[in-house]
């Protein structure tokens, strides 16, 4: 119960339900101390995706095993997934509307920007690591991948990961 308070309270994001994952953890259900929760947080740091996640998690496990795992990670999931849903199902009924129809019509914009940015940042990234010769093959080779072959994203992902460790970086030293 208490990562699902922290999951419909902790709007904003992971860093904002640290702080109410804390207060159920350490204070209302006493499953650990202050110093393990550190470490518990330390811990998700380390590893990829969202921290509130990763956090309930490895508290979950901690406290309870792989079913305390579970019970966790959907719990912190379980608010975020019904009002996406909820939501999308609003917007969906009501696209029709003018200023619903604006609303989104306006978004598609600002996607397209925050894109192009990251895709810039993500250029600059990989011209500083890899050079040019290599970065724009393997752009044109993915574009080329999904695009004209349907290969899809997730795969063309996985191989760039697996080129990503095959690969020496630019200017390290063997």
């Amino acid at each position: 119960m208490g990562f699902f308070r922290a999951g419909i309270l902790g709007f904003g994001g992971g860093p904002t339900a640290i702080p109410l994952m804390k207060k159920e953890v350490v204070d209302n259900y006493g499953f650990m101390d202050s110093d393990e929760f550190a470490k518990q947080i330390a811990i998700g740091n380390t590893l990829p995706g969202p921290i509130a996640t990763k956090l309930a998690g490895s508290i979950g496990f901690q406290v309870a095993g792989w079913l305390g795992m579970l019970n966790a990670i959907f719990a912190s999931m379980l608010p975020s997934a019904i009002l996406m849903i909820v939501l999308l199902g609003t917007l969906a009924k009501y696209r029709e509307v003018g200023w619903v129809n604006g609303m989104t019509n306006g978004v598609v914009p600002i996607v397209g920007v925050m894109m192009a940015v990251l895709t810039w940042e993500f250029f600059t990234k990989a011209n500083k690591q890899l050079g040019l010769k290599l970065a724009i093959p393997l752009l044109i080779a993915s574009i080329v991948a999904m695009e004209v072959l349907g290969i899809h994203p997730g795969i063309v992902i996985a191989i760039l990961l697996f080129l990503a460790f095959a690969l020496p970086v630019k200017g390290a030293k063997a």
